[in-house]
């Protein structure tokens, strides 16, 4: 072992530190690590060691095996629902300011979107929208998201939040499944509202956003309304009442309803606006938004998050990498949230030397696991003053990890934030494992959903009756406190931060005429983290491999798309109680 590497040995960390070591000083172009390069790297360690030595005590002494925040607990009262919290000290904030489009340059201050959102509650109620009623928006991200989203939650109103990229049928499940009674959306896709409203007897209106469109009514009509009809009291439960509906695929299965109440999101805000976390400067910070707003990641760490500390917004509908950068130099944005197909392109592609980021001082990745490569590749080419990355799911409103703007730890997902349990539990055995040992991550706090909507079965699938949320991902612990996502025990695809579920695909696939049985899995992707592949057992040799393809992306939205293509198998391994054999088809890919 070389003498530098022995001075920081630790068992239980050593493997990482190798990696880390590995990939530093890959980048700075050395082909095996040197003393040079070592003094560099590890200088750096000792420098977020000391500045981490404070955490290293984690650990409950009265439940070993119960890892908490190395942060005292923060105040979180249980009587705010999530408009009030966020829009608290709109009236400060008063003519700065709130949420520009980065497309057109339209903006709200934030007296003008108290006003809009009053309005739109208003012009809901008298529509016969009341609390617990449903509203969907299938949109992009535009600056009138916000209003849809908070004036409907602002009458006690759930908001349920769809990809705009899904088919009909898609958007028509969700629509079905969460009693959706009015949809906002913009033109573009506007007909796809209408396709799925023709299967959705629920759904009584379409407003959309914008240019007109036959058979549905304008958005704009709806903020006309003088604000008079908005209900004088509301008694929400905040602990109970549900605020939020986004449909994830938790760890397995179709698409489910994510029942997170105003508590949900009002703690978890409460949890990360902490100095080091997200705690953001009114004067100096703007946000770029091209995380989608449908996404919990997008809706609560950037939406959410920025409104309620007065921060800008700049809004992009999709990320195009010109339009992305010029806005990123044109509004001096200041912090970039992202996910790992971003840091990819940020890291590597020419036309980013074309533009000036100097500004970009934070750069957060979450949604799905940053390597160390890719980590170092990023920060020598921008050079920001922070670069880490987070960790949640939308069952967790999302955040239940960060990594603080102050230390630098590659491969990391961050330290556990504060009123946040974690232990890590042997998959088999569901023994609390120790520090460098790779378990499932199981989370218990005030930011764990209520449940899964209408599916009792799913929720207690995934939440236990101590209350602790299993993940279904596989990690593990340094001596630091700081977590390292390993593998996924969980079937689900992440596609560039978006969730595919082989179960979704699968059911697809099955209703070709020609496709016997099938099994769906992820396959590492450098771009997109990972794709879609199918293993298909046919009927007739007349079907070919891209006819499959094509067949499958004639039914779904893109980002589920059979991008790692098909191939033909005899038969699919499955075990003696016929659930597939995953593993097995993943190490057939790999060989």
């Amino acid at each position: 072992m070389h003498p530098l590497l022995l001075r920081h040995w630790r068992p239980a960390t050593f493997y990482v530190r190798r990696l880390q070591v590995s990939a530093f000083c890959t980048s700075t172009g050395s082909s095996r690590p040197s003393v040079s390069c070592l003094e560099k790297f590890l200088h750096a360690s000792e420098v977020r060691h000391v500045a981490t030595t404070r955490s290293r005590r984690f650990s409950s002494v009265e439940n070993p095996g119960i890892l908490k925040s190395r942060f005292p607990d923060v105040n979180i009262p249980g009587n705010e629902t999530l408009t009030q919290y966020v829009t608290q000290h709109f009236d400060d904030y008063g003519n700065d300011v709130a949420i520009i489009n980065g497309v057109t340059g339209e903006s709200y201050t934030y007296l003008q979107l108290k006003d809009l959102i009053r309005r739109f509650g208003s012009a809901l109620t008298r529509l016969g929208f009341k609390q617990h009623d449903v509203l969907a928006v299938f949109s992009p991200n535009v600056p009138e998201y916000a209003i849809a989203f908070f004036g409907a939650t602002s009458v006690g109103g759930v908001v349920t939040t769809a990809n705009p990229a899904y088919t009909a049928d898609e958007l028509a499940h969700q629509l079905r499944h969460s009693n959706a009674q009015y949809v906002i959306t913009v033109p573009e896709v506007a007909e796809t509202v209408k396709a799925a409203k023709y299967k959705c007897p629920n759904v009584k209106e379409i407003f959309v956003i914008g240019s007109d469109v036959p058979e549905c009514r304008s958005f704009s009509e709806l903020l006309e309304d003088d604000g008079s009809a908005f209900p004088a009291d509301v008694p929400v439960n905040v602990t109970e009442d549900v605020a939020v509906l986004p449909y994830s695929s938790g760890t397995t299965g179709l698409p489910k309803g994510v029942v997170l109440t105003n508590n949900n999101i009002v703690a978890n805000l409460r949890q990360i606006i902490h100095k080091g976390m997200l705690e953001f400067n009114r004067h100096e910070d703007c946000l770029i938004a091209q995380l989608p707003f449908f996404h919990i990641y997008g809706m609560v760490a950037v939406l959410s998050c920025c409104l309620r500390q007065g921060v800008k917004i700049v809004t992009i509908p999709r990320f195009e990498p010109e339009l992305y950068l010029r806005v990123i130099q044109d509004y001096k944005v200041t912090r970039v949230m992202m996910v790992p197909p971003i840091a990819l392109f940020l890291s590597k592609h020419p036309l980013v030397d074309q533009y000036d980021l100097s500004h970009v001082k934070d750069l957060m990745c979450a949604a799905a696991p940053m390597g160390i490569n890719l980590t170092m590749a990023l920060r020598d080419r921008l050079n920001p003053q922070s670069l880490r990355q987070g960790y949640g799911l939308t069952e967790t409103s999302p955040v239940t990890h960060l990594c603080m703007e102050d230390e630098f730890a590659p491969g990391a997902v961050g330290v556990i934030i504060p009123n946040t349990e974690i232990k890590v539990i042997h998959t088999e055995t569901g023994v609390a494992l120790g520090e460098g040992e790779d378990g499932e991550i199981c989370v218990r706090g005030p930011q764990v959903m209520k449940g899964y909507l209408n599916n009792p079965e799913a929720t207690a699938g995934c939440i236990d009756a101590d209350g602790w949320f299993h993940t279904g991902d596989i990690g593990h612990y340094d001596d630091k406190g700081y977590f390292y996502i390993v593998d996924r025990l969980k079937e689900l695809i992440k596609y560039k931060g978006l969730q595919v579920a082989p179960a979704d695909l699968e059911a697809v696939l099955l209703g070709h005429p020609w496709v016997q049985d099938v099994a769906v899995i992820g396959l590492p992707d450098d771009e997109a983290g990972e794709v879609p592949k199918a293993f298909v057992v046919k009927k007739t040799d007349d079907v070919t491999e891209q006819e499959i393809v094509d067949y499958v992306a004639g039914k779904v939205a893109p980002f589920k798309k059979l991008r790692g293509g098909v191939e033909f198998v005899k038969e699919i391994p499955k075990s003696a109680s016929g659930k597939i054999l995953r593993r097995t088809l993943r190490d057939k890919s790999r060989v």
